[in-house]
């Protein structure tokens, strides 16, 4: 485990005989929230995220109407603007929640809800859906920062975790992280696929793929693309076609709206497993209890403060302890438990990390140059 340097574990306000007690208390405490808030989901839930798509479908509409009929740079930017945001929303605050099962339980019993069950429902982007319910969902929750197990502790050529291996490419990985706004969801699909895996990691490193065959390199490459081709072609092929002389006007626009939703949600992502002060854990850790994994959710995570909107478009993600403790909750109801698991935590000396968003931001940002540099761990054999 990557321990805090010099720094405590907060005080239990509570008075433990065990430390098996304090987790069991842990444990019961969270699951009645949690147990709570999925006995009362229900019409609500669904008339807010099918509120949320039908914005998202409006602003998609307002966009591409002002990148075409725009003749002023406050009426284009404005459509960049509008489209950028139906993107940001149909990728987190629908898509991510949706395939995480968020809306499984009520797809048989609420009219509206089918469309959002997780096996059924179609991401508006880049990412195959049956690669990111597995690698996100099972390899990265199931196994969060835990080296060799986790699909996000290396991505692409960048270092996420103290725990793994040092190699001499991620001395820029800084520079990577600085161009992955350019690409983010292209890059994710590449990722969740393996393909990112093939080229990227040793066949011992790599978490995603199990092997470098041949078939494996053509099933990868298959999963990415049937879902990167289409959405490529359609918004920098297609819709520019259809707006004749006006082609480059529309590519562009379309181009500026993809790269500001990658920019937005790759500012949100860069906050939520890394810091100085964040937990990482070292291949052979297990959970030996319920309690003992919530705490390692909770230790492993950041959370950051952004104002009501700003959380909405990146999805809940800025109460990513939350988020951890229970994926399949969707965002509006993560927002409403956030003051309890804080309470929660307090009472069971369990640290919860939150922050504004610049403050979370440089600081992931600057333990990502620490580990740009081999630690002195890399030196042990």
């Amino acid at each position: 485990m990557y321990e805090r340097a010099g720094e405590p574990r907060p005080a239990n306000a509570g008075a433990w005989d065990s430390e098996e007690q304090r987790l069991a208390s842990l444990r019961s405490e969270l699951d009645a929230i949690h147990d709570r808030v999925r006995a009362d989901l229900g019409a609500e839930d669904v008339a807010y995220i099918e509120s949320i798509d039908r914005l998202s479908r409006r602003l998609t509409v307002a966009g591409r109407v002002l990148i075409f009929a725009g003749m002023d740079p406050l009426s284009y930017s404005a459509g960049v603007l509008a489209l950028a945001a139906a993107h940001q929303l149909q990728v987190c605050e629908i898509g991510h929640t949706a395939l995480h099962g968020a809306y499984d339980k009520l797809a048989d019993e609420l009219p509206g809800a089918a469309k959002y069950h997780s096996m059924k429902f179609r991401w508006v982007g880049e990412i195959d859906e049956e690669s990111w319910r597995r690698v996100h969902n099972l390899l990265h929750h199931g196994h969060t920062n835990i080296v060799g197990r986790d699909s996000d502790l290396l991505v692409g050529f960048a270092r996420w975790s103290p725990e793994a291996k040092h190699h001499f490419y991620h001395r820029l990985q800084l520079l990577f992280s600085a161009t992955y706004p350019l690409y983010w969801w292209s890059g994710m699909s590449l990722h969740s696929a393996g393909v990112l895996d093939l080229f990227a990691r040793t066949q011992a490193e790599s978490v995603v793929v199990n092997d470098k065959s041949l078939r494996t390199f053509f099933a990868a490459h298959k999963r990415a693309l049937r879902k990167i081709v289409p959405y490529k072609l359609k918004n920098y092929v297609v819709y520019p076609a259809l707006a004749g002389p006006l082609f480059l006007k529309v590519l562009v626009g379309n181009w500026l709206a993809d790269h500001l939703r990658d920019v937005y949600t790759a500012a949100t992502m860069h906050c939520n497993h890394i810091g100085p002060d964040v937990h990482h854990y070292a291949a052979d850790r297990q959970a030996r209890s319920r309690g003992e994994w919530y705490e390692m959710q909770i230790e492993a995570a950041n959370n950051f403060e952004v104002p009501h909107w700003m959380s909405v478009l990146c999805g809940g993600l800025d109460y990513h302890i939350e988020h951890h403790l229970f994926p399949r909750l969707p965002p509006n109801r993560l927002r409403e438990i956030a003051p309890q698991v804080k309470a929660v935590c307090a009472r069971h000396g369990v640290r919860y990390r939150t922050g504004s968003w610049p403050r979370t931001l440089a600081t992931s940002l600057r333990t990502l140059a620490r580990l740009s540099r081999p630690l002195p761990s890399d030196a042990s054999p």
